[in-house]
């Protein structure tokens, strides 16, 4: 069984899109790639919007493809399917226990994989140099933070 891990940002197209890729990669090079997988949703997002040519190139870079990526918006099915939710800012948090307040005890902050409390700012619309930023700064989370999540898989509701 594969316990499926979503990221959820805005448009679906820059930081979560991002996120899910590196968190796929990870768990392939632990040989956990069928213990756990990734998707990526967004509360604004357009469906089968690709993803932003700098989100491509910046994990290019790391060896990752995105070219495939298509947008999609987010749903109670995705919720429902998801062990855990991770959201980049604390206002996604609030929109999804709010529209989905039975999903609260699974969603969590980005940044609280190294036990802060911070919002991961978006890229859109700026330069490669940010979305680098962005990626490694996601990048670093998850290496920091991939046994987190795994913990927060396998724990009892909150």
């Amino acid at each position: 069984m594969s316990h499926r891990v979503l990221f959820v940002c805005t448009g679906n197209v820059c930081r979560s899109p991002m996120a899910m890729a590196l968190f796929n990669a990870r768990a392939r090079r632990a040989g956990e790639d069928h213990l756990y997988h990734a998707r990526s949703t967004g509360t604004w997002a357009l469906d089968d919007t690709p993803a932003s040519a700098h989100a491509i190139t910046a994990l290019a870079t790391r060896g990752i493809d995105l070219t495939a990526h298509r947008g999609q918006t987010i749903t109670r099915a995705l919720l429902d399917q998801a062990a855990v939710v991770i959201v980049m800012t604390r206002s996604h948090r609030d929109a999804l226990v709010s529209e989905f307040p039975a999903a609260r005890a699974k969603i969590y902050l980005m940044s609280e994989l190294v036990d802060r409390v911070y919002d991961i700012a978006d890229p859109y619309g700026g330069t490669l140099a940010e979305y680098e930023d962005c990626a490694t700064s996601l990048e670093n989370l998850i290496e920091t933070g991939y046994e987190k999540i795994k913990s927060w898989i396998h724990k009892p509701a909150r």
